[in-house]
């Protein structure tokens, strides 16, 4: 039976981490596409999970939300058990992608309802209101989902993996296709619901701005394993760059730290 976001059970957001990932793999066809990672994401923090196409974000983010069984390897989500006590925690998170659709031929205020139902959210109409007023899509509620813009279908996205207030939000770029003001706006509000929900956040982007003002933890993937970690500021530093898009590039293209640095050094001495 789901149970509501109100009566979450063995939810002491305050012990231990929100994620722990211990020899995570998955593997198609002798092909891994997550090559048996370890992390921790602590409870209320912000984590990025950056890589190109084809690190092998998409799929862990998969195994995290269950929709993947892995090949091999530990899932703990709030202290439960993923890989055999799923349904204690799944009410605990939501995720958005932009790249997900909604049923197209349903309005957003019936997209909504949907999930209000599954997540069993009290007053779900109230909340779907107050939802349709913080992210400013109250004019599209009675529009098919299939006529939204891309934009519009982003925010009614993130609309959907907030409607549980969940205590775990996982997310799939998170402004993809929002104008520089909305996508500011959005990332206001996700800095406003952690704080006050005291919830925690895992993302996927490829926006470096957007990691570096909102993230506490970044973890770079590549090939399937996490080939780099630390805070926006220490990977900076670590790869002598001015910002963390420059080391994202450094990366994609297997420039190692000390080459970075040099290189980071000699462009200095020109300049």
């Amino acid at each position: 039976m789901t149970q509501s976001p109100d009566s979450r059970p063995d939810a002491d957001r305050s012990a231990g981490p929100a994620i722990v990932v211990t020899g995570l793999a998955k593997t198609y066809d002798q092909v891994a596409a997550v090559a048996g990672i370890d992390f921790a994401v602590p409870r209320g923090s912000v984590t990025a999970l950056l890589g190109g196409n084809g690190a092998g974000k998409t799929t862990t983010i998969a195994m995290l939300l269950g929709l993947l069984s892995p090949t091999a390897g530990n899932i703990a989500v709030l202290g439960v058990d993923m890989l055999r006590d799923r349904h204690q925690v799944l009410p605990q998170m939501n995720f958005s992608s932009p790249y997900v659709d909604l049923p197209h031929r349903l309005t957003v205020r019936q997209n909504l309802r949907v999930f209000a139902q599954l997540y069993a959210v009290p007053q779900a109409e109230a909340r779907i209101a107050e939802l349709a007023a913080e992210l400013d899509f109250a004019a599209l509620l009675d529009r098919p989902a299939g006529a939204l813009s891309a934009g519009q279908k982003t925010r009614v996205a993130l609309a959907k993996a907030l409607i549980n207030k969940p205590a775990l939000l996982l997310l799939d770029e998170p402004t993809a296709s929002l104008d520089p003001d909305t996508a500011d706006w959005v990332r206001s509000l996700l800095e406003r619901y952690r704080r006050e929900a005291g919830a925690t956040i895992l993302l996927a982007s490829h926006n470096m701005a957007e990691v570096e003002r909102l993230c506490d933890q970044v973890l770079m993937m590549k090939q399937g394993r996490i080939v780099d970690r630390g805070t926006a500021a220490e990977l900076i530093e670590r790869y002598g760059r001015r910002n963390l898009e420059e080391v994202f590039l450094d990366i994609a293209r297997n420039r190692g730290k000390a080459a970075a640095a040099q290189e980071a050094v000699a462009k200095e001495s020109l300049a």
